[in-house]
């Protein structure tokens, strides 16, 4: 038998904010609140780019997105960028599956991800060009509809995970391996937008009840030019009313409550077999989701809600308790093939991590290229201070400690001078942060005119709203 195998779980777009254990007592997620009770929970963890495709390339390969140039949704993942800790364990003889959204080009590229069951890779291999205008897109109504039209209903994307969570218990009942080990990992597409819930969990929550995220409301608003921006590219200048806001908080409480369910299902048919007690389980997600703080939505910006993701570890090798120590996604990587007990690749001595299972003190990074941000927005976390770092607007620095809901920017203040300058310069070690800006926008720029340039894209309008289930 296997002695030693590893679970990872993966939400799409779940902010810690919204989940028991990160100390929220309206949402009901009973499953991963009993996951985190006997494991290992990460108070401050973070993505390494706050969109899908690009997180989770940095996810796979524990490198940063300006390191692979995945930069946006239409850059994904191909394999050729970097070797991912799938790779290195399937070199190893670890039977490696996935189950759900990998968010890659496709099936067929060498990622190192060689059983890829109910894969949900990036629209038609290509993604669509036109997020890639970037500031110069258009505003679109459709993404405050989208808002407006919160509430019970049907959508594929519940369906899908349906069968992401049936696909993964027949897997784990039937079909994982008991004479070597094993890495299964089962992503889930919730509880991403749109939000549309099945009436049984919409029907869990009162609209009422939810708390009301940090600044939501116009007149506390940052007056941020790039923030600016995003509302008009966004339709959402004008903010939506609290009624309105709850419908789209209550949408989001239900997702999240149904994905909570899906994971009891995963969880409960590990606990059946016999190796269980020789697996590591982690649950994370590739980013969180705004839900109207600072005036914003879904993702796409350096705000807690928007880059901050739960971190769960349980199992072999892990004892309970809490870990502050801020920590990013790039550490999957160290930490998977060090719970596989795997030899590091001649390549991987640059990897930018570190293991999980006993993290030091260190720079936590962030960078946005894509949609909304004009130009490249950088995070650093370092201690309790935390930069955005904007190549084309002013900075923003906080201290969570005394600000968790970053309402106070210290950027401007005399006495922080010297703070904003240390991390400023500490950024700077990481990434040219000039360079990868041009080189983002030039690579955007070769697929626009590879699309049939800007103008036909602005009469063309966005393609895909949202990435079709396969």
């Amino acid at each position: 038998m296997g002695d030693r195998n590893v679970l990872l779980i993966l939400a799409d777009q779940h902010t810690p904010r919204v989940l028991g254990a990160y100390g929220n007592n309206q949402v009901q997620t009973p499953n991963l609140d009993a996951l985190s009770a006997d494991g290992l929970r990460f108070g401050a963890a973070y993505c390494n780019s706050p969109l899908c495709a690009p997180s989770r390339a940095s996810l796979a390969t524990g490198r940063y997105v300006h390191q692979l140039a995945t930069w946006d949704n239409a850059a994904p993942y191909t394999g050729a960028q970097a070797a991912s800790w799938g790779a290195l364990a399937t070199r190893h003889g670890v039977a490696v599956t996935t189950i759900g959204k990998l968010h890659f080009r496709n099936t067929e590229d060498p990622t190192g991800f060689p059983d890829q069951r109910l894969a949900m890779h990036v629209a038609n291999g290509t993604g669509d060009p036109y997020p890639l205008l970037r500031g110069r897109m258009r505003t679109n109504p459709s993404e405050r509809a989208a808002l407006l039209a919160a509430g019970p209903g049907e959508c594929p994307y519940d369906e899908y995970d349906a069968d992401i969570a049936a696909e993964a218990v027949r897997y784990l009942t039937h079909e994982a391996p008991a004479d070597r080990p094993w890495l299964l990992t089962v992503s889930f597409l919730r509880p991403h937008d749109p939000y549309v819930v099945p009436q049984s969990y919409w029907d869990r929550y009162d609209s009422d009840a939810l708390p009301l995220p940090p600044a939501w409301a116009p007149e506390s608003w940052p007056r941020h030019p790039g923030y600016e921006l995003r509302r008009r590219l966004t339709d959402t200048e004008t903010g939506l009313t609290e009624q309105e806001l709850r419908r789209v908080l209550h949408a989001y409480y239900a997702l999240v409550s149904e994905t909570d369910e899906h994971v009891g299902q995963v969880l409960d048919a590990l606990a059946h077999r016999a190796d269980a007690g020789a697996t590591t389980v982690i649950y994370t997600a590739d980013h969180g989701d705004l839900l109207g703080a600072h005036g914003l939505w879904t993702k796409m910006a350096m705000y807690e809600d928007s880059v901050r993701v739960p971190l769960i570890i349980a199992g072999r090798g892990v004892d309970a308790g809490v870990v502050d120590t801020p920590v990013s996604l790039v550490d999957l990587y160290p930490t998977i093939r060090d719970l596989l007990e795997l030899p590091a690749a001649a390549e991987d001595t640059d990897l930018p991590g570190q293991t999980l299972l006993a993290p030091d003190d260190r720079p936590v990074f962030a960078e946005l290229h894509a949609s909304y941000a004009p130009s490249a927005v950088y995070m650093l976390r370092m201690g309790s201070h935390k930069l955005i770092h904007h190549v084309d607007g002013p900075p923003q620095l906080f201290d969570l400690d005394d600000d968790p809901d970053e309402l106070d920017d210290l950027s401007g203040r005399r006495e922080h001078a010297a703070t904003l300058a240390a991390l400023t310069a500490r950024l700077e070690q990481i990434v040219d942060l000039s360079g990868a800006d041009r080189a983002a926008k030039q690579s955007q720029q070769t697929r626009i005119d590879r699309a049939g340039g800007e103008a036909a894209l602005l009469a063309r309008g966005i393609g895909v709203h949202f990435t079709p289930v396969p």
